[in-house]
């Protein structure tokens, strides 16, 4: 893992987004205090996890009777009025 500061990944971020998909990680600091991480997308996404929790929201919908994404936006906003 490489600390750097913002104004120099700002200089240098081809070459920072071409390391964190190599599989480093950085951490991008402002005033000294870390203020984000830079990793590879295989890193950032857990795919074991993704998918379960898949699963899990398609056997609720299931439970709920095939309810749509669309429906449950027009019960929120319903709500809201």
């Amino acid at each position: 893992m490489i600390r750097i500061g913002l104004f120099e990944a700002k200089q240098k971020l081809s070459e920072l987004v071409q390391r964190a998909a190599g599989g480093e990680e950085i951490v991008i600091t402002r005033h000294g205090h870390p203020a984000a991480v830079l990793r590879g997308v295989r890193q950032a996404v857990d795919v074991d996890r993704a998918r379960a929790a898949g699963r899990r929201i398609a056997a609720r919908r299931k439970r709920l009777g095939g309810v749509t994404i669309d429906e449950i936006e027009g019960w929120i906003a319903e709500g809201r009025r």
